[in-house]
């Protein structure tokens, strides 16, 4: 018999029980994973025994974007042994560098792999200079590459003019070595600029003195004019 106040089809949803199966949350995708099961477990934790867990207050962060450690390897790709740059010896940025893309292989066609494998090339305060860098600070080869010079010439290690103007040939020491020597210096001179005969000039003045009065009469377009 129906109820004159609730008809069959006008029943009140509170005299209906529903039981509906709440879904259990699952985790999230694989990158994801850790961060789920630590808040998880964190939860528990905090629910069953009172206990905050501790929270890490630093976290690192790549200087360039994240998905250049998802970019795939070449196939067969085997990571080298990189020759490590620390800053701490003679040879130049410039030479380090270029082993470095040498070294890098096939890697070295795309930039992301550039950037993502430069980290291994680095060591002590140079691998530290890397570290600090802030997020998003390097998206392309050249940001890196360019900071990378900024960051050694910036200091002792850069060369300037003077340091030309005060090398001197040693007695035990041929042409050829000297010049190879003013070279070297000139190569961490980053950010001087001098043309052939400026150079040769240079090298002019820091001659024995017996081999200047030699050569006196004679005009040098460039280094090796001299050698």
């Amino acid at each position: 018999m129906d109820n004159a106040m609730f008809p069959r089809d006008r029943a009140p949803q509170g005299h209906v029980e529903i039981y509906q199966q709440v879904p259990e949350p699952q985790p999230p995708h694989r990158q994801d994973a850790d961060a789920y099961w630590t808040d998880k477990i964190a939860e528990v934790m905090r629910d069953q025994f009172g206990i905050k867990p501790k929270v890490n207050t630093y976290s690192y962060r790549t200087p360039y974007p994240p998905a250049y450690d998802l970019v795939p390897l070449p196939n067969r790709y085997k990571v080298p042994d990189f020759t490590k740059f620390s800053g701490q010896d003679d040879t130049s940025t410039m030479e380090h560098v270029n082993r470095f893309i040498i070294q890098c292989g096939e890697a070295a066609n795309r930039d992301e792999l550039r950037v993502h494998l430069f980290s291994s090339f680095l060591l002590g305060s140079a691998f530290t200079w890397f570290i600090s860098l802030p997020p998003n600070s390097v998206i392309t080869w050249a940001d890196l590459e360019k900071q990378f010079h900024k960051y050694i010439f910036s200091g002792v290690h850069q060369k300037k003019i003077t340091d030309l103007e005060r090398l001197r040939q040693r007695n035990d020491e041929s042409v050829k070595s000297f010049v190879q020597r003013l070279r070297d210096v000139k190569n961490k001179c980053y950010s001087l600029v001098l043309d052939d005969r400026q150079l040769a000039n240079l090298a002019f003045q820091g001659l024995l003195p017996h081999i200047k009065d030699k050569y006196a009469s004679q005009e040098f377009e460039s280094l090796c004019h001299l050698v």
